[in-house]
């Protein structure tokens, strides 16, 4: 469904959008009793999702706003000294190695080995109150850095949504170079500047990288909540996607729980009572959904309230379905409904009559609902003349699948019982072999026709939240009594990460 794709971003957008503090929100004695969907994530996924990680360090680093840094000291010979460090830049960073680990019950550590960087600005200088007499000297400086990063990022909940916290943040520098001018040899400027400057300027650009890494992180997480948002609303119909119980990290997977109700206008849909459990999803794929039955059933019903269950066919597609067999009761059905009017000059509408009734069950999507055919025949210059109008409760079984970026429905399972036929040309009913001709036609064409245009609509829909630009691996949608899970794996969307960065930073 429409929030299939919602998270997948990055290690600092899935592991900060789907796992939340346990501590932080309170739910109650039975954690998954609200809950509508899920979403797991497996260590392989963290494991891809960390390779783009240095993106993301960069995007910190480049964005950090380095203040200046001043002080002074007396020395001997000299008097007392004193300095400035002024836009201090960072040029060349690179990242040697990244590791993801997922630590039970508690955060997401990463670890970056062996960070590289470049800092750049200027060093001012002045000797003995010649600083407040404004004579100084200036000179150019690039340090030479090798670092290791790590973070335990904390995920909290706030007004049922996730606040990371990213504030664990430690700087260890195994190199801090000072160059003065582009000059490579110690010299005693040099030595005198490199002694009593490398303590504060590591306290300086550790606190401004980790305060700007805690930054990034929290706007990229609005950026994705907002992505997520949009995803799963369209027009007046969403899907509240806020926590519905306490997350779970384990050392294989994470796990997010969300309400999953479906909200039409100003009317919400209800669940007391979910079935889910951890043991009903695996680990051998990357991600899995767990979506419940009501939270396809409210979709459904929230559907059939805005007028969208609505089909109209005419011209080629109209044809095919009343010429799907060439025997002579076709041709008389024919003839007697249309009477001689071409396909293109008619329309059949079929809507449903009532809110459908979905069923999660083995053997796929049990869908019953009363829905009506009507066939309008479209003279020139004249009022439309309803030809056909009947009323009929179905009963379809339909299986779902994903492939080459479209969704399939088709149906393996159907059943009709008649309400209502009314035929222009037959008022009376005298002819039952139209009648049966026609319930055979909407079993064997009608039903996959619908269910074929269903499909294609929300993938329409689903395509224009951007799921298109996801590589999105062998997905398998598997439905069970009450619930359906879609597992998968998949390829990162880089195009997302640097949709943020152009937008966000």
């Amino acid at each position: 469904m429409c929030w299939a794709g919602r998270m997948m971003l990055g290690t600092f957008s899935i592991l900060l959008v789907l796992v939340h503090a346990a501590a932080a929100c309170e739910f109650g004695p039975f954690p998954y009793r609200a809950t509508g969907i899920v979403c797991r994530m497996t260590k392989p996924a963290a494991l891809l999702l960390n390779q783009e990680t240095a993106q993301v360090i960069q995007a910190a680093f480049r964005n950090a706003k380095f203040p200046n840094i001043t002080g002074e000291r007396s020395m001997r010979l000299l008097g007392r000294v004193a300095y400035g460090l002024s836009n201090i830049q960072v040029n060349d960073l690179s990242i040697e190695r990244s590791e993801v680990e997922l630590k039970e019950d508690d955060a997401i550590h990463i670890s970056i080995k062996n960070m590289t960087a470049l800092f750049k600005g200027t060093l001012t200088y002045g000797y003995a109150g010649a600083w407040f007499l404004q004579l100084f000297h200036s000179v150019d400086f690039e340090i030479e850095s090798s670092i290791d990063l790590q973070l335990n990022i904390d995920l909290m909940c706030q007004k049922e949504q996730v606040t990371p916290d990213a504030s664990d943040c430690y700087l260890a520098f195994h190199k801090l170079t000072l160059h003065l001018q582009g000059d490579k040899q110690p010299g005693w400027l040099k030595q005198l500047f490199t002694d009593f400057i490398s303590f504060t300027l590591k306290l300086v650009l550790k606190r401004e990288v980790c305060k700007e890494i805690n930054a990034v992180a929290q706007t990229l997480t609005n950026f994705i909540l907002d992505l997520a948002a949009n995803f799963v609303r369209d027009k007046d119909i969403m899907v509240d996607i806020s926590l519905a119980s306490d997350p779970v990290i384990k050392a294989s997977y994470i796990e997010s729980h969300h309400k999953g109700l479906v909200l039409y206008k100003n009317s919400s849909s209800m669940l007391s009572d979910s079935v889910f459990s951890p043991s009903l999803l695996t680990e051998t794929r990357m991600l899995y959904f767990w979506l419940s039955e009501h939270s396809l059933s409210s979709l459904a019903a929230a559907a059939f309230l805005d007028g969208r269950l609505v089909l109209n066919l005419r011209g080629d597609k109209l044809q095919e379905l009343f010429e799907m067999e060439d025997t002579e009761v076709q041709r008389k059905a024919v003839q007697m409904i249309f009477q001689g009017t071409s396909y293109n000059d008619s329309v059949a509408k079929v809507w449903s009559l009532s809110q459908p009734q979905i069923s999660l069950q083995p053997e796929g999507t049990v869908v019953r609902s009363l829905v009506a055919l009507e066939v309008s025949i479209l003279p020139t210059g004249e009022e439309p003349l309803v030809a056909l109008y009947m009323e009929k409760e179905i009963t379809a079984t339909i299986q779902a699948t994903y492939a080459e970026k479209k969704l399939i429905l088709q149906p393996v399972d159907s059943s009709i019982e008649m309400k209502v036929f009314k035929c222009t040309a037959d008022p009376n009913g005298e002819d039952p072999s139209i009648q049966s001709f026609l319930q055979n036609m909407i079993l064997v064409a009608g039903i996959p026709e619908v269910t074929s245009s269903i499909g294609s609509a929300l993938t329409a829909l689903m395509n224009s939240k951007r799921l298109d630009l996801f590589d999105i691996i062998n997905p398998e949608i598997i439905t069970r009594k009450g619930y359906v899970i879609v597992q998968l794996d998949f390829g990162f969307p880089s195009h997302l990460l640097l949709n943020f960065f152009e937008k966000s930073l």
